[in-house]
């Protein structure tokens, strides 16, 4: 029987323990908050990311497993320290170290000749005001978070100064020169450098600054056939420039004006805001158990599907900030038949904030349909029937 670790579960990585226990894998897991009495756990002390390896250490010493899957951001680099003492198959210590730095993203992918945003790196945001300013308009990020998080666009002279009189004091910071056009992400699994399956995912988000993901619609194809080719040489450049190894990656570009697809960031981990239950849906294979097999250097050839046979969705529901006074629809709602599922993170009573990150948004719901226009439909149908009320 194979030996799987898991780094993290939380919510949406619970399929990844779904799919081990239903492939009768002996599998166990490091969680900061352990709930699940299926698997034997590895509670960590909190959440940061230096103490995952604490877990999987601890993991390591009881049994070595036969593979490691991490789950996260704050996951990925324990995972790979582990991955590689062990000799297991992963994405590489050098893709991890990467996917966890912005700055060394840019440096990496300059070096390699990936389309990219003109960029800077600084530790005082005073001394890049001229810079700022000569690339009008620009993106400000931290360097290692995620979900939107800390991400502000600043448009003219005035947004530089109070970006400036805000965020100074916060050390080290990237800025880049802003890339209009829509957004899209790529999930690839990939084997020993090898692409094996890939998807597209064509996004929709708030306006600037803040840019939060509002639905995900895996299984995009680019109609231009110049734009499809400059996906593809982008995609495989960024593999190339990491050093990926195996696992799965996710990694976000922007075809600008020009019809040239221009990198934002990559990871070397699951995709949040359940986008591998819709790219599983749309294919038809459970990507969750094809990463598992991956990790264990399992056969996944077969698994595989690579082109659509349905069209999935996530959407995620927003209202004006206040306070929630009523939440009408959901039942109607859960009765479309496209509707996989509802799930609110906020009830009556619960302060809704401003959305300028991924962690304020109110919940999701999953689509699966049988054609693009009915999937267009049922994202039309849930706009206007799931409504949610606030009251400031």
């Amino acid at each position: 029987m194979k030996d799987i670790l898991l780094v993290g579960v939380g919510t949406m990585g619970r399929p990844y323990l779904d799919a081990a226990l239903r492939l009768g894998l002996a599998v166990r897991y490091v969680e900061a908050n352990p709930d699940d009495d299926r698997a034997p756990h590895y509670r960590i002390a909190n959440g940061l990311e230096e103490t995952w390896l604490d877990g999987v250490q601890r993991a390591i010493l009881d049994r070595v497993p036969d593979g490691i899957v991490a789950f996260a951001e704050p996951h990925v680099l324990a995972g790979a320290l582990a991955q590689q003492r062990l000799g297991l198959p992963g994405p590489s210590l050098h893709a991890a170290t990467i996917s966890r730095n912005k700055a060394l993203q840019r440096n990496a992918f300059a070096a390699h000749g990936v389309p990219q945003p003109a960029y800077l790196q600084t530790d005082d945001l005073r001394a890049a005001e001229q810079w700022m300013l000569d690339h009008l308009p620009v993106v400000v990020k931290p360097l290692s978070l995620s979900g939107s998080t800390g991400v502000e666009l600043v448009a003219d002279r005035a947004a530089v100064d109070d970006v400036i009189a805000r965020r100074a004091a916060e050390g080290r910071l990237m800025v880049e020169q802003a890339i209009f056009g829509p957004e899209f992400s790529w999930e690839a699994l990939v084997r020993d450098g090898e692409v094996l399956f890939e998807n597209v995912t064509e996004k929709a988000t708030t306006p600037p600054p803040a840019f939060v993901e509002l639905a995900h619609r895996p299984g995009h194809d680019f109609t231009d056939p110049a734009v499809a080719a400059g996906v593809a040489e982008l995609t495989r450049g960024v593999v190339s420039a990491i050093g990926m190894g195996t696992g799965l990656v996710h990694l976000e570009f922007r075809v600008g004006p020009d019809g040239v697809p221009v990198l934002m960031e990559v990871a070397v981990r699951t995709p949040g805001d359940y986008i591998p239950e819709a790219i599983s849906l749309t294919y038809g294979f459970d990507l969750y158990e094809a990463v598992l097999r991956l990790a264990l250097g399992l056969p996944v050839d077969e698994l595989v599907n690579t082109k659509p046979v349905s069209h999935a969705a996530t959407f995620f529901p927003t209202t004006t900030p206040g306070t929630i006074t009523a939440i009408d629809g959901v039942d109607e709602v859960l009765e479309h038949p496209a509707v996989v599922r509802v799930r609110l993170r906020k009830q009556v009573g619960d302060l809704v904030e401003p959305l300028l990150s991924s962690d304020q948004r109110m919940g999701h719901v999953l689509i699966n349909a049988a054609s693009p226009e009915e999937r267009e439909a049922a994202l039309d149908y849930v706009r206007q029937r799931l409504v949610i009320t606030t009251q400031r």
